[in-house]
């Protein structure tokens, strides 16, 4: 009975959240419908809309049943992981050493210099990359040859690839990502700290007890919008990185889908791509707010 009221009561929020925006919906509906009539037509550009073959579900069941399917998907998945797993905890930490940091010009350097990253172009920070892990000209492989070993292609061996992104991105974003949860810290009612220090507190005591549960909240926050973006991922750089020696390991969903539009001309079943993408990622973000709720008693709705 309880679970059937609390159905209703959901179902109820969200026929008022119709009703009270009913004209942004009706803005956005001729959008939505435009973007899926490209789904389930067999797109031909010369003829348009009107001049195409419509072929209901069959570019979605091209996609889930063909041979890229499971490769596109493991890919975003794996990519995804290891964003959450490294990407997303170290700002956090970067925030907590840069606001417990007693000398405020290291603070303000180290806060500088992780944050000024994020503002360099993807196409720059992708030609370093590039041009860092060079066999013949980049620093990583004269560093390795000075070490008495042989160049290494990383650019060409798709093993590498995930943890080359995940380093590209981590140095790109961490200063970033920080701000937020350094706004955060900085939120926190001083009193708090100075009722810890009477009570003979130290610095990791203050931090486990004081700071981290304070911007829980936040963490969960950017925890459940970073979910809903994990099958999108950065697909970007990594369009600018990787190469068909690479696609093993680092094609995702939205590469694939950009090669099916641009490349194959194929706009129906690249379309049929991006909605996949797009529905996963609003199940994976629904279910990350509800086990929030759950676990934590915050959400984003």
């Amino acid at each position: 009975m309880f679970k059937q009221q609390g159905g209703n009561k959901n179902k109820e929020s969200c026929l008022h959240s119709v009703r009270k925006n009913w004209d942004l919906y009706l803005l956005l509906l001729p959008g939505v419908l435009w973007f899926l009539a490209f789904a389930f037509y067999d797109y031909n550009i010369f003829k348009g809309i009107s001049g195409s073959t419509f072929v209901g579900l069959d570019n979605f069941i091209t996609f889930l049943t063909g041979r890229d399917f499971l490769r596109v998907l493991k890919n975003t998945l794996m990519i995804s992981f290891w964003q959450l797993v490294v990407c997303f905890p170290i700002p956090i930490i970067l925030a907590v050493a840069v606001t417990e940091m007693k000398n405020k010009f290291v603070s303000k350097m180290t806060q500088m210099t992780t944050l000024l990253p994020h503002f360099v172009s993807v196409v720059v920070v992708c030609g370093i990359v590039v041009n860092f892990l060079s066999p013949s000209t980049g620093i990583v492989n004269m560093i390795l040859e000075k070490l008495g070993m042989e160049p290494v292609y990383f650019m060409v061996q798709p093993q590498y690839f995930r943890g080359i992104y995940t380093i590209m991105t981590l140095w790109q974003n961490a200063g970033f990502n920080a701000l937020v949860f350094i706004a955060a810290i900085m939120g926190i009612d001083p009193q708090l700290y100075e009722a810890a220090t009477v009570d003979g507190a130290g610095k990791w005591q203050k931090i486990k007890n004081i700071t981290v549960p304070a911007i829980l909240p936040t963490i969960v926050t950017m925890l459940v919008l970073n979910i809903g973006k994990m099958v999108k991922v950065g697909y970007e750089s990594i369009l600018l990185l990787y190469q068909p020696s690479t696609f093993a390991k680092a094609d995702i969903i939205a590469t694939y889908s950009y090669r099916l539009g641009f490349e194959n001309g194929n706009y129906g079943l690249a379309t049929a791509v991006g909605m996949f993408e797009a529905i996963v990622a609003l199940v994976l973000v629904t279910l990350a707010n509800r086990l929030s709720r759950k676990l934590s008693d915050t959400a984003l709705w």
